[in-house]
C-alpha cells in the first residue's frame, strides 16, 4: 500500500505550510501529493506551485470539478501539468453537488452519471491526440452547422495515458468509476465497511469492462492526529466540526451524499440526528451528536502503532493509496504527523 497526502483546499488557514508539507512528503517518499477544489482556490494553481517545487511525487487534482470547465479545457491542463511535471500528474474528476453546481457555477445538477461519462470518453479522446469529435446529450463537438472543426490538441502530455479518478460515494456512481476510470477517490472510508460501501461496486463495474480491481487504484482520504492512545477521544472530538460539516451540511436535505454513506455504515439514527441540527443552525449540537465510532473508524488516530494496526486494516480492505490529511494547529505537527504516517506503514509491514 502506497501513501499519499492530501492538501486539502488553498485559504484554509495553514496555507504558509503547504509547501513545506508537501517538500517534505517529497523526502520522506510519498507517493502522491492531492488538492482540492470547491468554490475557493482552483486546484490546477496549487498543483502546478506545488509540482514546480518537488522532485518525485505526483500532483494529483482530488477533485477538479465537472460543472467547472469543459472537458477539452480539463484535457488541456491536465497535459499541460503532466507536461511541466515530468509526468506527475494524475486528473481526479468529480461532479461536485447541487448546491455547487448549481449556486456557483450555473450548471444544472441533472444526470450526473451520463454527464460523468461523456466528460471522461471527451477527455480522454482529447488527451490522447485524436481529432476531437463527439456526438452525446451533454456535449457536442464541433458544433454543428457552424464554422467549428475538429481539432488536435497541441500539447504533448509526457505519458500516452494520464491516470483518471472519480471521486466517488454513491453505490451507482462507484460502480460507473469501477468501469471507466483508473482509480477511485473515496471520503469517509471505514475499512470494516470498505466491502459494503464501495469495493463491491467498483468490482461490479470493472467486470462491465471485462477487468479486474487488479491495477485499480482505491484511494480513500484518511485523516491522520498523532498522540497517546488514552487520549484517542479528544484527538477524535477535534474532527466533529469537520464531519458534522459533511454528514450535516454538505449539500440539502434530500440531495446529501455523505450523510447517505453514513446511513449505509449503519448510522441511520444518528446521521439524521446531525442533519437535523446543522440545516437548523445547531452547529455544536450537530458535531455532539456524531457517535465517537464513527469519526475513530474513519480516521487514524493514536500513537505510531495504533496507526499502524489501522493502515493494516485498510490494505487489508483492499486500499492501494492511503491518502493521508495530517492535522495540527501548527507546521511542525503536521510534520510530525507525515513522519508518523510512514513510521506507521514500516511498522505495519506495508512498506
Amino acid at each position: 500500500m502506497k501513501l499519499g497526502i492530501n492538501l486539502g483546499y488553498w485559504g484554509a488557514g495553514m496555507d504558509a505550510d503547504n509547501l513545506a508539507v508537501a517538500k517534505e512528503a517529497d523526502r520522506l517518499g510519498y507517493d502522491v501529493c492531492w488538492a482540492a477544489e470547491a468554490y475557493g482556490s482552483d486546484g490546477a494553481t496549487v498543483l502546478s506551485w506545488v509540482a514546480a517545487q518537488t522532485e518525485r511525487i505526483d500532483v494529483g487534482s482530488a477533485i477538479f470539478q465537472i460543472p467547472a470547465r469543459q472537458p477539452a479545457m480539463t484535457a488541456m491542463t491536465a497535459a499541460t501539468l503532466d507536461s511541466l511535471s515530468g509526468g506527475r500528474f494524475r486528473l481526479g474528476l468529480g461532479v461536485s453537488g447541487p448546491q455547487v453546481s448549481e449556486g456557483w457555477y450555473g450548471v444544472k445538477f441533472d444526470r450526473p452519471l451520463a454527464r460523468t461519462r461523456e466528460y471522461v470518453e471527451i477527455v480522454r479522446k482529447a488527451m490522447s491526440r485524436e481529432r476531437l469529435s463527439y456526438e452525446g446529450q451533454h456535449w457536442t463537438l464541433p458544433l454543428p452547422d457552424g464554422p467549428g472543426k475538429p481539432l488536435k490538441l497541441t500539447v504533448h502530455p509526457e505519458r500516452e495515458r494520464i491516470p483518471l479518478y472519480i471521486a466517488a460515494i454513491g453505490p451507482k456512481n462507484l460502480e460507473q468509476t469501477g468501469e471507466i476510470a483508473d482509480g477511485a477517490l473515496l471520503i469517509f472510508p471505514a475499512a470494516a465497511h470498505l466491502e459494503e460501501t464501495a469495493l463491491r461496486h467498483l468490482r461490479a463495474g470493472r467486470e462491465k469492462a471485462g477487468k479486474t480491481l487488479e491495477g485499480f487504484d482505491v484511494v480513500p482520504t484518511v485523516p491522520l492526529s498523532l498522540g497517546e492512545d488514552k487520549d484517542v477521544p479528544t484527538l477524535a472530538d477535534a474532527f466533529r466540526p469537520y464531519t458534522a460539516l459533511y454528514v450535516g451540511g454538505m449539500g440539502s436535505r434530500k440531495q446529501n451524499f455523505y450523510n447517505q454513506l453514513a446511513q449505509r455504515m449503519g448510522y441511520e439514527q444518528a446521521a439524521a440526528e446531525i442533519q437535523d441540527k446543522y440545516l437548523a443552525g445547531d452547529k455544536e449540537g450537530a458535531a455532539a451528536a456524531i457517535p465517537h465510532e464513527l469519526i475513530d473508524s474513519t480516521t487514524l488516530l493514536g500513537s505510531v502503532p495504533r496507526i499502524a494496526e489501522g493502515m493494516a486494516a485498510y490494505a487489508e480492505a483492499g486500499v492501494t493509496t492511503l491518502t493521508l490529511a495530517p492535522a495540527g494547529f501548527s507546521r511542525e505537527e503536521r510534520l510530525a504527523s507525515l513522519r508518523a504516517g510512514v513510521e506507521a506503514l514500516e511498522l505495519a509491514g506495508l512498506a
